[in-house]
């Protein structure tokens, strides 16, 4: 008999509303404006390729228009330095552009270089409580995770951060995964409190939840740029056949597809499906009693075959950077003069406070 209650059985409405925000953009794209962005803490990996970056290609293929934020600022919630920051905001712009992300229909810009961007963190702070930024169970994990000797103020404010990242140019379609969640519930009350208090001015953003399966890291647990256990984008062939083969698997010889019970088999199988456009449970019966070697082997060839014109087209990109750069800097005038419409605006129902 099944026990199960109603609450359990029932459709979460997160994942409706994304499955018919899904068929709005099909039908009307340029309806919506998507906010987006990572981190320069290092280089970006397979699990942000299929977790999330091309789905903003997906998104802006089908006529979405899509701001990418390389949040240089945010660097600094849950680290005492921003480490190699140069460094890393290039190779992300190197590998936006090799999957694809085009600046002639995607803007791709920093912190850093939006002064108005930053300067609606003061109004939208007066929106939220302590205590309601206390509760953030996001927050109170990357607390947990915080490489910081002491948590700083700017963890607390991070998620008001991102609400100013998502309103400044009125996006109103942010691409999360269910962790994300309480993040975008701050922008929305944020944007709500706003207008109600000083008028209409900001959209309540809507979350496309992802449908990307979790990838883990080399070693089992989640892929993190941190941990050392991912596969960059810009690895090259030799560097991604050496860290499979390190990769973490288990005593059984025969693969089968069970995340639950065989994490880092099933992760790797994964892999192999996601890269080759497979069904996992097929590519694990193909490999079958071929061992961890045979699985390695097989996941190898398999991202090396799917990242070879990504790897060309970033080291094309990388013969000139002249060029890569002129894109954060068109990306940058853009997003400052939409941050500086948006926020002239907010002075005038201010009442020019700011």
């Amino acid at each position: 008999m099944n026990t199960a209650t109603a609450a359990e059985t029932a459709p979460d409405p997160a994942q409706c509303r994304s499955v018919e925000l899904e068929e709005r953009i099909r039908q009307t794209p340029g309806r919506f404006r998507v906010m987006t962005g990572d981190r320069p803490t290092g280089p970006l990996h397979l699990g942000h390729y299929f977790g999330t970056l091309h789905n903003r290609v997906r998104l802006q293929d089908l006529g979405v228009d899509v701001f990418v934020i390389i949040a240089d600022y945010q660097v600094l919630t849950d680290r005492d330095l921003a480490e190699r920051l140069s460094e890393h905001m290039e190779g992300m712009l190197l590998d936006y552009l090799a999957i694809g992300v085009d600046p002639a229909r995607s803007t791709i810009f920093n912190h850093s270089a939006v002064p108005a961007l930053n300067q609606l963190m003061l109004p939208f702070l007066s929106l939220v409580s302590v205590a309601e930024l206390n509760r953030n169970p996001t927050v109170k994990d990357e607390i947990v995770h915080s490489r910081q000797s002491a948590v700083s103020g700017l963890m607390f404010t991070y998620p008001v951060h991102q609400a100013a990242d998502i309103l400044f140019c009125k996006g109103n379609l942010v691409p999360v995964g269910q962790d994300q969640l309480p993040h975008l519930e701050v922008t929305r009350t944020v944007a709500r409190r706003f207008n109600e208090r000083y008028g209409a001015v900001f959209p309540e953003p809507d979350a496309l939840l992802s449908a990307a399966p979790l990838l883990l890291g080399t070693d089992s647990t989640k892929m993190s740029k941190s941990r050392g256990n991912s596969i960059a984008l810009g690895a090259t062939a030799d560097e991604t056949a050496r860290l499979i083969r390190g990769a973490k698997t288990d005593a059984e010889r025969h693969i089968t597809y069970e995340p639950e019970a065989r994490p880092g088999v099933s992760s790797l199988v994964l892999l192999a499906a996601l890269c080759l456009d497979r069904d996992p449970h097929a590519v694990a019966e193909e490999i079958g009693g071929g061992g961890a070697a045979a699985l390695k082997r097989t996941v190898t060839e398999a991202v090396n075959g799917r990242m070879a014109p990504i790897r060309a087209r970033r080291a094309e990109y990388a013969r000139d950077m002249a060029y890569v750069r002129s894109v954060l800097r068109d990306g940058n005038e853009r997003a400052n003069e939409i941050a500086e419409a948006t926020l002239d605006e907010v002075r005038e129902v201010m009442g020019g406070v700011l």
